[in-house]
């Protein structure tokens, strides 16, 4: 095994950070035949601007919270090929910690009003109102307070809301003891 140069680890490192800045298929949440037990394996490729290419695969072992974020804990191994193709380095089983963000923002409908053809007549003072549709979405995300809120909110009792969760969860803890 080959160990990687300066120029290598740095192609590597731009390599992981494009392909981890896509967003992840449906294929990528299979679990792999080779992945231990209680991981995900996401295969990871990618193309340097020279040609070189790396492929390999990410394999998550465990989830955990840094800085107040969602990160995915797991090893990375794979191989780093020039573009003839011979290899230029190889890495196995390599410490990584990727920030876990979702890949789209969800609109939450928060109100849709629809109100008809409105005709009154107040002592003498006549008003037409045409049709008025009022639609008004909460976008949650970073810095979107009211937004985070009320998509919250508006999904608080679906389904029997988060007290299912917490039945869900408490009996699994149950189950254990």
């Amino acid at each position: 095994m080959k160990k990687l140069g300066l120029a290598s680890s740095a192609i590597i490192v731009a390599l992981l950070a494009l392909v981890f800045l896509t967003p992840l298929s449906s294929a990528a949440h299979a679990q792999s035949a080779a992945a231990p037990s209680g991981s995900i394996t996401q295969p990871v490729t990618g193309t340097a601007a020279n040609g070189s290419t790396f492929n390999g695969v990410y394999t998550i072992t465990r989830f955990a919270q840094s800085n107040g974020q969602l990160t995915a804990i797991g090893t990375l191994s794979g191989t780093l090929t020039n573009a003839l193709g011979q290899t230029v380095g190889t890495v196995t089983n390599v410490p990584v910690q990727i920030p876990v963000t979702p890949a789209t923002t969800a609109v939450c409908s928060v109100l849709h009003l629809n109100l008809g053809p409105l005709d009154l007549n107040l002592l003498g003072l006549v008003v037409h109102l045409n049709t008025v549709v009022l639609d008004i979405t909460a976008v949650p995300g970073s810095g979107n307070l009211l937004g985070n809120l009320l998509c919250s909110v508006t999904h608080l009792l679906d389904n029997g809301g988060p007290l299912t969760g917490i039945v869900n969860l408490l009996n699994q803890i149950l189950a254990h003891l």
